[in-house]
């Protein structure tokens, strides 16, 4: 519970003596880029070859002649929307974006970076942590639309190259019984990680205390309890969302 409680505090520290308007746009571009647009090699990688896996083994495992090939299409298209995109997308970025987070602002802890700004009289918390919360909050939601996309295309790719279904039957799984609705779960979803993820990261690498090795093990912090809070939400949302 007091962990809870600082993490709490923590947050609402950000909002108290917050940095202009103009400061906090300019930080948000850069860290944008830095958890968005460097994140979308490792995203488009991961999110093609599990759209390809899924399809090969769900059509390894339809054996049965009654049930049409383009369920294959079907439950690739359910499963990545659902699940695949918003969720394993997440894993892989709490790896790569919350140890570079926690890594950054533990090793500006512990060469003092962050004690200078504080004896400037800038809020640290404004200034260094608000920005990569809302970058991630809104780079997250594109990033999975990317995941969602390559996913599907990988299915089909696999899907038609190994003959386990013609392209017809693919994209006629794909658009039945779609319910747009999956879509906004989804996203809603990421934002919901993208907070847990650059939140949970930011308090480990800001409370580092100690030298570089301290810092390894707040990044390790780091990526451990956001994908324990990303599995713990991801029930949450679907308990309540669906």
């Amino acid at each position: 519970m007091k962990t809870l409680g600082n993490y709490l505090l923590f947050l609402s520290s950000q909002f108290i003596r917050s940095e202009s308007i103009k400061i906090l746009s300019r930080r948000f571009i850069d860290e944008a880029v830095l958890i968005g647009i460097s994140s979308v090699s490792i995203v488009a990688i991961v999110s093609t070859f599990i759209g390809a896996v899924t399809c090969v083994q769900i059509a390894y495992n339809l054996t049965n002649a009654l049930i049409p090939r383009s369920t294959i299409g079907f439950m690739v298209r359910e499963m990545t929307i659902l699940e695949l995109a918003p969720t394993i997308t997440s894993i892989v970025l709490a790896g790569k974006v919350g140890s570079n987070i926690a890594g950054g602002l533990g090793t500006m802890r512990i060469t003092e970076q962050i004690d200078a700004l504080e004896v400037m009289g800038i809020n640290s918390t404004s200034y260094l942590v608000f920005p990569k919360i809302l970058a991630a909050i809104a780079m997250f939601p594109l990033l999975v639309i990317l995941a969602m996309t390559l996913s599907i295309l990988g299915g089909y790719v696999a899907g038609t190259f190994t003959n386990a279904l013609t392209p017809q039957e693919y994209i006629e799984g794909l658009r039945d019984a779609f319910i747009p609705y999956n879509i906004t779960f989804a996203l809603i979803k990421s934002v919901v990680f993208a907070f847990l993820i650059s939140s949970i990261s930011s308090y480990q690498g800001f409370y580092t205390r100690g030298g570089a090795l301290e810092v390894g093990e707040a990044s390790t912090k780091a990526v451990t309890n956001s994908i324990i809070a990303i599995l713990l939400a991801d029930y949450v949302c679907a308990q309540v969302l669906l």
